[in-house]
């Protein structure tokens, strides 16, 4: 399989912790892809008309894209169950959803001031994009932490990959202010061994 990657991509970044944590690594060669809604640069958009990452090209069908999709497919492969029976399935599923929403706003950050000029940036667009982020982080630390702290799933995946995505690109947001119990549970789990290992480059 070939996997098309870059270790800015939060979203790849799902998709690579979810392979160290079932041993498939070895399967998949990375490629690298790079690009903007602006500038398509490399972005695999044979694989992906969306132009985006990651794609997963198989030699038995058609690409695969969206993380979820191409975790959901990976983890079938190895029987790994990072995708538990219902009913913990449908919070799994729901915490997955609300990490990649926590991540789309944020990489929208990221685009207004990377790609936008400077005289047409909108804050207010801006700091509705975080208010969607900051109203997530008060449902995670309200609501879920009894399920991040339970067996490891996909929806804990999720989380970790976004939560690191704010340190990387947000620091400054702290969002780790009034959060005691998930900056706890964040400080655990993004010691794993495949956290480490797919940490993105400094920004």
């Amino acid at each position: 399989m070939r996997l098309y990657h870059s270790p800015t991509s939060p979203f790849v970044r799902k998709v690579m912790v979810l392979l160290h944590e079932t041993g498939q690594l070895s399967q998949v060669s990375l490629i690298a892809a790079v690009g903007t809604p602006v500038d398509a640069g490399s972005m695999p958009l044979a694989q992906n008309p969306l132009g985006k990452i990651p794609a997963l090209e198989r030699d038995d069908g058609p690409a695969l894209y969206d993380s979820r999709v191409i975790c959901r497919y990976l983890d079938g492969l190895a029987g790994a169950g990072l995708y538990p029976e219902a009913p913990r399935l449908w919070d799994s599923l729901t915490l997955e959803a609300t990490a990649d929403g926590m991540l789309e706003a944020a990489v929208l950050m990221v685009y207004e001031t990377r790609l936008r000029p400077e005289d047409k940036q909108f804050a207010p667009w801006v700091d509705g994009q975080w208010a969607k982020i900051d109203r997530a982080l008060d449902a995670l630390e309200s609501r879920w932490i009894d399920h991040l702290g339970g067996a490891l799933d996909i929806g804990q995946i999720a989380i970790g990959c976004a939560l690191g995505y704010l340190d990387f690109r947000h620091s400054a947001r702290d969002w780790r202010a009034r959060r005691p119990d998930l900056a706890a549970w964040e400080a655990g789990f993004s010691g794993r061994a495949s956290m480490l290992a797919t940490q993105p480059p400094a920004a």
